[in-house]
């Protein structure tokens, strides 16, 4: 009985992430009427040519394909846009660092749209940009909040965003496309481990480039999470704005068949 009622809470929450995105498409009717009223976040930054990716790889590129009136006087406009899967606002799918993981199209759709929980550590990395989240540190988030939710998605506030889009100051170096030289904080492989296995989230956010410290040398935050199939948010924008708990997040990565990870439209929905 207790896994036909989780089943049943997980396609309510399902449907309510998709009730979200046709209010923002502005869908008309049911939908909106059936969902209470709330405030939406969008938690993405905008791709142009001051996105940071990660050292060495190619940036975001976009021109105009045409663009103006035509011979028949009506308004045609297209454009040329590349960019590397790993930069600005994006998904990593599992196979960024799992053999066997998932790619980013086969990511259920169903995991895409969870509870949020959101653990700052601003204060403790504004002293040490190259902090870890701990494992104490969500046991006193729970002392206050409760038992993380089980399929919720987990951020880290690191406060990383006000320095955004900066690529010294964000990425903690003055050789930013130098990756033995970056600083800023992350996820510890303990604290992972925790929430993969103990707390069975679907994924991990964070408003830095990377859910790994900046001085991370082997990633085993993304190891541990790659190999349990789970993923990764990284470059999270006004992460700031959301409550420890109580939020819903839809991220939807571009569906790359085979990719390691893609940009992505992240919003919250604060009830």
């Amino acid at each position: 009985m207790r896994s036909i009622l989780r089943n049943v809470q997980n396609h309510l929450l399902f449907w309510k992430g998709i009730g979200i995105l046709l209010i923002l498409l502005g869908a008309p009717g049911c939908f909106t009427a059936s969902l209470p009223s709330g405030k939406v976040i969008d938690l993405t930054y905008p791709f142009d040519e001051q996105t940071i990716y990660w050292p060495n790889n190619a940036s975001f590129h976009w021109e105009k394909s045409s663009w103006g009136h035509t011979h028949q006087g009506y308004w045609y406009a297209s454009g040329v846009f590349s960019a590397s899967e790993h930069g600005g606002t994006h998904l990593d799918a599992p196979i960024h660092f799992a053999e066997s993981g998932w790619s980013v199209d086969q990511i259920p759709i169903s995991h895409l749209t969870a509870k949020a929980v959101v653990l700052d550590i601003r204060s403790l990395a504004s002293s040490n940009p190259d902090y870890m989240l701990q494992v104490n540190d969500i046991t006193q988030w729970e002392k206050q909040h409760g038992t993380i939710p089980k399929h919720s998605i987990v951020f880290l506030l690191t406060g990383w965003g006000q320095f955004w889009p900066k690529p010294s100051r964000y990425l903690g170096s003055r050789t930013p496309q130098d990756s033995a030289t970056l600083h800023f904080p992350g996820f510890s492989g303990e604290a992972v481990s925790v929430l993969v296995n103990q707390r069975d989230i679907y994924g991990i956010g964070i408003d830095t480039a990377s859910i790994d410290p900046g001085q991370s040398q082997n990633f085993q935050a993304h190891q541990i999470l790659g190999k349990s199939n789970r993923f990764a948010i990284e470059n999270v924008a006004h992460l700031e704005q959301l409550p420890a708990q109580g939020a819903l997040v839809t991220a939807l990565p571009m569906k790359i068949k085979g990719g390691t990870g893609g940009p992505a439209r992240v919003i919250a929905w604060l009830p």
